[in-house]
This record gives structure tokens, C-alpha cells and sequence, in this order.
């Protein structure tokens, strides 16, 4: 049903652990799509969780660089 699939700013804020400012940025850069109601701007419970497993990898990919690069210079890990 709809509800479970709308997200209010707070629900996705809190789902992407962000402030609510933070997310507006990312919703007003086009990172995450949203569509507004009268002032409100909701998002898709998918579309937000997408975005979450998006930089969560990119994370991942970005620790395993350092790891990489940390074993090529022969610092210890």
C-alpha cells in the first residue's frame, strides 16, 4: 500500500541515518527522486533504500582502495 511505500523527510532521514538537512541536499542535487505535496516532499521507500546500498558500496569500494593501497606501500595491514 501506499503508506509503506511513501516515506515523509523525517522516516527517510532517519531510514538513511541523516539529519533532515542533509537529506534536502541530497533530494535538491537529484541524488534521490521526490515528489512534493503541497509543501512536503516525499520519497519512495525504494528509492531511498537504493540510494543507501549505492553508498554503502561505494564505501566499501573506497575502504578496500585504501586496504590496497596501504599493502602496496607495505604500511602493515
Amino acid at each position: 500500500s501506499s503508506e509503506t511505500n511513501e516515506l515523509r523527510l523525517g522516516e527517510a532521514a532517519e531510514l538513511l541515518n541523516v539529519s533532515r538537512a542533509h537529506l534536502v541536499t541530497l533530494l535538491e542535487e537529484g541524488e534521490i527522486p521526490f515528489h512534493k505535496v503541497g509543501t512536503h516532499r516525499w520519497v519512495c521507500r525504494e528509492d531511498v533504500l537504493d540510494y543507501k546500498t549505492h553508498q554503502r558500496e561505494e564505501a566499501e569500494e573506497a575502504m578496500q582502495n585504501l586496504t590496497d593501497q596501504a599493502q602496496e606501500l607495505d604500511l602493515g595491514y
